[in-house]
């Protein structure tokens, strides 16, 4: 019996494709289930020419409502982070591996639930032609979820932060926490402890740009 072939996003994406186009085309995309649940496609957004693109798991609730990601909580602690290592935030460009929010009920609150293999691989097209377009020099993966589906399902961040990798996307990607991992820090201490560690894993990301542009000068 043939197998049914998963839907993906593919057929929704531009063969020419500009950021303007994406976004429009990806605010009607039904190429998995999750626009049923969620408010409203969440794209990326930032620097058209960004040399360093970062990808976390999927929007927030507040992402969700506003349209845009990033401008929640871990948004905030991401912004941070790029202060303290010098990295400007408007040069960057900040998307997800999946697009829709993906909640379940509690109360009145909609609480985050993880997206599966399915809605990543459908969701992988966007993320694809978002890089396409922007070329950036370094990805930079926020949290486990978007570190496999760029680096396997094997790939463990844990083990492996901070390391810049040769990929076929981009000429280096590299792994590190997602911001809301702080923020769900036990403690004032480990909080700080993290924040350190996160915002040395960017001084990376910055000290790699700048020997890039010694290398072309």
């Amino acid at each position: 019996m043939p197998r049914t072939p998963i839907k993906t996003a593919a057929p929704f994406v531009s063969p020419h494709p500009t950021l303007p186009k994406l976004r429009a085309a990806a605010a009607g995309c039904t190429g998995c289930d999750l626009y049923k649940r969620g408010t409203q496609t969440v794209f990326g957004e930032g620097s058209p020419h960004a040399r360093v693109l970062f990808v976390g798991e999927q929007p927030g609730d507040k992402e969700d409502l506003e349209g845009k990601p990033f401008v929640g909580p871990a948004g905030g602690i991401l912004n941070k982070a790029l202060e303290a290592a010098g990295i400007d935030r408007r040069g960057v460009y900040v998307t997800n591996a999946v697009k829709h929010f993906k909640w379940e009920p509690r109360g009145k609150r909609r609480i985050h639930k993880k997206p599966n293999q399915i809605e990543i691989l459908a969701c992988r097209p966007w993320l694809e032609a978002e890089v396409a377009v922007v070329k950036p020099e370094v990805i930079v993966c926020l949290g486990a979820t978007a570190a496999q589906s760029l680096l396997g399902k094997t790939f463990k961040v844990t083990q492996r932060r901070g390391e810049m990798i040769p990929h076929q996307l981009a000429p280096f990607v590299t792994a590190t926490v997602h911001p809301s991992s702080i923020l769900r820090a036990p403690d004032e201490d480990k909080r700080h402890e993290e924040m350190a560690q996160f915002i040395e894993d960017l001084k990376k990301v910055a000290a790699m740009l700048r020997q890039s542009e010694k290398r072309a000068a």
